[in-house]
């Protein structure tokens, strides 16, 4: 029995679903800078009156509104909110998903080490993550060039979106290594998307007060932020190592927690 495959298959509707949750969040924001375009000068300025923790809560404080990599930017945080949800939630789900429909006995009792369980399963976890981040790159270029009248913003777009594809691999191993410990499902989401939202708080309270910017390598929304990256069109080589570090050692926790477990139903 080829697990990968199995998962795959086991994965593919939802797959298909978070694609075009993406697809519909690009088209639909950037639909409405059409809406703003024409005076986005005077939005800035709107923007620029408004109290700075109100301006970080809606994301609006650091971008050009009148341009449409601009106004992606300010995007570009609700997209990375949902990237992680779902790699999150994929990564608790496909591997506690086992007891959650008792097949833990049948699949234990292939000719398969528990290690080798884990490598598929995180295999197709990684290609549905590489699948709806390209497709919402694709869609992000598309569009983003269409409403900036034909000026390539593709180099910025790509950036953004290894930015996001670490984010996606921080969650979906946080995920994975919340459920290796976990047997329930449920369980192991609430407590990953708690994680999650506390460290999307922090972030947020990071841009309100710069007094607790030191924080800032406690959340991984504060790594790849779309001020930073349009600003040097460019990852800080210091937060990517960051990201492998941690992706490594939640990989290696889930290894070592799913070896340890008992997985009788």
């Amino acid at each position: 029995m080829n697990v990968f495959l199995r998962e795959m298959r086991a994965t593919r509707k939802s797959l298909i679903i978070w694609s075009i949750s993406m697809i519909v969040m690009v088209a639909g924001g950037m639909n409405k800078y059409e809406a703003i375009s024409a005076s986005g000068q005077s939005m800035n300025e709107l923007v620029s009156q408004m109290p700075k923790s109100l301006q970080t809560i809606m994301g609006m404080g650091a971008f050009d509104l009148s341009k449409a990599i601009g106004y992606y930017g300010l995007l570009f945080l609700y997209l990375v909110l949902m990237a992680g949800i779902h790699a999150l939630t994929l990564g608790a789900t496909i591997i506690v998903k086992e007891e959650r429909d008792k097949t833990a006995e049948f699949l234990l009792a292939k000719p398969i080490s528990r290690s080798g369980i884990v490598t598929a399963k995180l295999m197709a976890a990684c290609v549905n993550l590489v699948v709806l981040n390209g497709i919402t790159m694709l869609t992000s270029i598309q569009m983003v060039s269409y409403y900036s009248k034909g000026a390539t913003q593709t180099h910025d777009i790509i950036v953004l979106m290894i930015g996001m594809f670490f984010l996606q691999l921080i969650f979906g191993a946080l995920g994975a290594g919340i459920a290796a410990i976990y047997k329930h499902p449920k369980t192991a989401v609430s407590i990953g998307t708690f994680i999650l939202l506390a460290m999307l708080i922090l972030s947020l309270m990071i841009d309100i007060n710069s007094k607790i910017e030191v924080l800032k390598y406690l959340t991984p929304f504060q790594y790849y932020t779309a001020k930073q990256i349009l600003a040097s069109r460019e990852l800080d080589s210091v937060f990517v190592t960051l990201s492998v570090v941690e992706i490594v050692l939640l990989l290696l926790a889930t290894y070592v927690s799913f070896n340890k477990r008992d997985m009788n139903v």
